[in-house]
């Protein structure tokens, strides 16, 4: 066990300092070195895991294989670009944790409650505001930011059980979270489909804002009807919990400090990524990664606690890596496949195949059954990321005659329906893993109804743009 979660994590480390060696000095034989070590990384982690828990990426590779040979009578040098296919991904998944290792060293969570009391008295006002909490927090955490603030709130409304609380809390950081993956930067498959459609950052980034907000009150209507269907009276119990919260919270001066400096931590890192992006225009799958490397080590310089950092990167090397590694097993294995799949037709004839049917019925068209590609996949248990590689991979090779900033929004909006309503992947699971309900009640149960609202608001906007344009 012991060394084939040594040799995970050595070949996980050579894989990420040779990804960004090469970016900045191409080299043959380094790239030759890359592709063994990712090699490595699916033999290892298929080691580690087994049969049983690797399924998906072991699937995913050989289906890879499969198309190659059906394709080309494939050589070493096909998989080797496979291996290759989703380096900038990989590189950014590997370093992206980092950022929480900076929202642990300060109560800031806290903090920002004992400042923001007067915000949240009302069950309106904290479903709202837990919802654009966690759009910040994902921007931190990605989808961990789900188990975080679902604790968040879980400790504020301590002792409150039952469906109908469930329901108030859970889909508070579900839609939440689901609505950051169409305008968070550091959601690696929002900056896979911008980077990969070629779109505009900050259209797509303007845009998907928009839909989030408007998804937020759309949210906050359905919560005063569960509330209602439950009859529950959720702003008098709230009211009861912040007034005991209050009492034991840190002085006015130090909340104040720690709210402050989170804020200029959210700023400086989101600031910084666009500065360099717009500036020198270095590639976001590459932009971001160094930002948040540097970054967290400045952070840690300036609080004085190198030892802390360095406690922090031997826990990731020696846990962490070995979580990620499953992750970047399907990243690798997926590489595989669309590198497979862009030496077939296989793209063209989903075109095609929408425009005979756009000829059957002329008010059709493909942006109207993108998000259902992305659902359906994510019913088959494919995570947001992995499903934006292979559609997003696939759409990249195909000349569609629609801005890429409304591919962008339909492919993305597909992801968000996808991870309110799959069981299969993994935001459900850890919110299932959080408040104990299974998965089809946190997600077709309670988010189906909004899931439908939200496919009819996203499709009004892209079918208006598309006559406007």
């Amino acid at each position: 066990m012991k060394i084939k979660a040594y040799g995970l994590r050595i070949a996980t480390i050579i894989y990420a300092i040779l990804h960004f060696l090469t970016y900045f000095f191409p080299s043959d034989i380094l790239l030759t070195v890359l592709a063994i070590s990712g090699f490595a990384i699916l033999l290892f982690a298929f080691l580690h895991f087994g049969l049983k828990g690797f399924k998906l990426p072991l699937m995913l590779f050989l289906i890879g294989l499969v198309v190659l040979s059906y394709a080309n009578n494939f050589t070493l040098s096909d998989i080797y670009a496979g291996f290759l296919q989703m380096r900038d991904i990989i590189g950014l998944l590997i370093i992206v944790p980092m950022i929480s290792w900076v929202l642990r060293v300060e109560a800031y969570m806290e903090a920002i409650l004992s400042r923001a009391h007067h915000a949240i008295n009302t069950s309106r006002k904290f479903y709202f505001s837990a919802m654009v909490f966690t759009q910040v927090i994902s921007y931190f955490l990605l989808f961990g930011a789900i188990p975080m603030v679902y604790q968040f709130i879980n400790d504020i409304l301590k002792g409150e059980k039952g469906e109908g609380w469930e329901n108030f809390k859970g889909t508070a950081v579900l839609r939440s979270f689901a609505l950051s993956t169409m305008w968070v930067v550091s959601i690696p498959s929002f900056i896979f489909a911008v980077e990969t459609m070629k779109a505009s950052l900050w259209l797509a980034i303007i845009q998907g804002m928009v839909i989030a907000a408007l998804g937020i009150g759309i949210s906050v209507v359905f919560s005063i009807r569960d509330e209602k269907k439950y009859g529950l009276d959720i702003t008098t119990v709230l009211q009861g919990k912040i007034a005991g919260i209050l009492q034991s919270a840190s002085s006015k001066k130090v909340s104040r400090k720690l709210v402050m400096e989170f804020l200029f931590l959210f700023v400086t890192l989101f600031g910084t990524i666009f500065a360099l992006h717009g500036f020198f225009g270095l590639e976001l799958m590459m932009t971001i990664p160094i930002v948040i490397f540097f970054w967290s080590l400045l952070y840690y310089a300036i609080k004085r606690r190198p030892g802390k950092f360095m406690e922090e990167a031997h826990h990731y090397t020696k846990e962490g890596m070995l979580k990620q590694s499953y992750q970047l097993s399907i990243m690798l294995g997926a590489g595989v496949l669309i590198s497979a799949l862009n030496q077939t037709g296989f793209g063209t004839s989903i075109v095609d195949g929408v425009y005979y049917l756009q000829q059957h019925i002329p008010f059709l068209n493909f942006l109207y059954l993108l998000p259902f590609i992305v659902i359906l996949l994510g019913f088959l248990g494919l995570g947001p990321l992995t499903v934006m590689v292979l559609v997003a991979g696939i759409l990249e090779s195909i000349a569609l005659p629609y801005p890429p900033e409304l591919i962008v929004l339909a492919v993305t909006s597909g992801s968000v329906i996808s991870i309110l309503l799959s069981p299969l992947i993994m935001p459900v699971i850890v919110l299932s893993a959080s408040n104990g309900l299974n998965g089809f009640k946190n997600g077709i149960k309670f988010n189906l109804g909004y899931a439908i609202v939200f496919y009819i608001l996203v499709q009004c906007y892209i079918q208006t743009m598309i006559h406007v344009i």
